[in-house]
């Protein structure tokens, strides 16, 4: 994703580019796998704090800007939604969570597998999430 830039994302989503959210937002964009609140704190340490980041991932998750993203390591994950106007579970991807080094990787090649729901049911979101131990952990 790093030909995208934060500033056509948010515009395209309907978000005001406000200076937190930029910096949220290239955070997200630079990230090689998806980020937690704890994570961004870390990366925002001195123009951020934790309630601001907050406030700002809960904006994204909202507008369709993050997928949010549960791998059972009691932290929620965020990462930029790839797809442009709009938000659709054929723009998400599988990932790996390691229950040794507890990271979480994107399988950003490996598409979430399309499922039918029983009618009257709608799906707006799949959290599809593999885990097992990364090859780093497995040496």
């Amino acid at each position: 994703m790093s030909n995208l830039d934060i500033n056509t994302i948010l515009s395209e989503k309907g978000v005001k580019p406000t200076a937190n959210r930029i910096v949220v937002g290239r955070e997200l964009l630079k990230a090689s796998r998806p980020l937690s609140l704890a994570d961004l704190e870390q990366l925002t340490e001195f123009t951020m704090d934790k309630a601001s980041i907050f406030r700002v991932l809960e904006l994204f998750a909202a507008k369709n800007v993050v997928h949010v993203i549960e791998d059972g390591s009691r932290s929620l994950k965020y990462e930029i939604c790839a797809g442009h106007a709009h938000h659709s579970i054929f723009d998400q991807h599988v990932h790996f969570y390691c229950e040794q080094c507890k990271e979480t990787y994107c399988f950003k090649d490996v598409s979430v597998p399309r499922i039918t729901t029983p009618e009257g049911f709608q799906a707006h979101a799949i959290n599809y999430m593999v885990k097992g131990i990364c090859p780093k952990c497995a040496k």
